[in-house]
């Protein structure tokens, strides 16, 4: 019983760690100190955790934790928080706060769902699966936040097409100024880019544990990475050069039919996403 309680706070601290993450990814790119501070107490409050499972690992076995490879990698994870806080209270680098807590995301989640370090097959075989329910859940919201960029930037060529052409109307009126559809559409991608991202870490992790010998020239796999490059590249071309509008926009939605593509095509090609539970 005791055991099971630890491994579903465990599992809690990794989802907080998510959201940590995420929240600190908005800040990186979007200079948002809101989310910055509430990035910063989750990730404090994932430290606490972390700490107490330490402390309650060291009193049990009566030593220090970096004996097996299962209790380096809890550690390690442990040191980049620990870093994090310490880096973003003192020196407020946003670029190596965000890394930093993508690299310990990684370690703290192939930790919690690694099944050799489980004595129960029930117990191993429950964990990869609850692995799998969260990578397709973060996958599945990555794409909804995706589809809502999409439809504003339909909503943003279909608005620059009535003005352009000067339709005014009632379809006029009912539509948002071009500013807001333009600065919606670029949230939820903001929103999308790190989701997928962290649900393809686990995804991957998944993928390693269950399918020995996977191909990594998986059409899903490939097709995944693809539609996260090409995300990638929306925020780089809005954030760095300073791109608007109607080119934004046109990138925008044919982005958007990777992300159909993926879900449609590329599963049923993939050799293991349709018959791997």
């Amino acid at each position: 019983m005791f055991n099971t309680l630890l491994t579903r706070l465990h599992e809690f601290t990794v989802v907080l760690y998510a959201f940590s993450v995420l929240l600190y990814f908005f800040d990186f790119i979007h200079h948002n100190r809101k989310a910055n501070r509430i990035a910063f107490w989750l990730l404090a409050f994932v430290w606490i955790l972390q700490t107490a499972f330490l402390f309650l690992y060291m009193t049990k076995t009566g030593r220090f934790p970096v004996l097996t490879i299962f209790e380096g990698l809890y550690f390690y994870a442990w040191i980049l928080v620990t870093l994090s806080i310490i880096i973003n209270h003192l020196l407020r680098v946003d670029f190596i706060v965000f890394f930093t807590n993508i690299l310990g995301f990684t370690v703290m989640a192939i930790h919690t769902f690694v099944p050799m370090q489980y004595h129960s097959t029930v117990m191993a075989n429950k964990l990869v699966s609850e692995l799998l329910l969260i990578h397709i859940t973060m996958a599945i919201l990555s794409y909804g936040a995706f589809s809502l960029s999409f439809v504003f930037s339909t909503l943003y060529l279909l608005q620059y097409d009535l003005l352009k052409r000067k339709k005014w109307g009632k379809r006029l009126i009912r539509l948002a100024d071009l500013e807001k559809l333009d600065k919606l559409s670029y949230i939820f991608a903001v929103i999308g880019v790190p989701m997928l991202l962290l649900a393809l870490i686990l995804g991957l992790q998944w993928a390693f544990l269950k399918v020995p010998g996977m191909p990594w020239y998986d059409m899903k796999i490939i097709g995944s990475f693809l539609l996260l490059s090409a995300y990638s590249v929306y925020l780089y071309l809005r954030i760095v050069k300073n791109l608007y509008g109607k080119k934004l926009a046109i990138w925008n939605t044919a982005s958007f039919l990777i992300v159909l593509i993926n879900f449609f095509l590329f599963g049923r090609l993939s050799s293991f996403h349709l018959w791997y539970a």
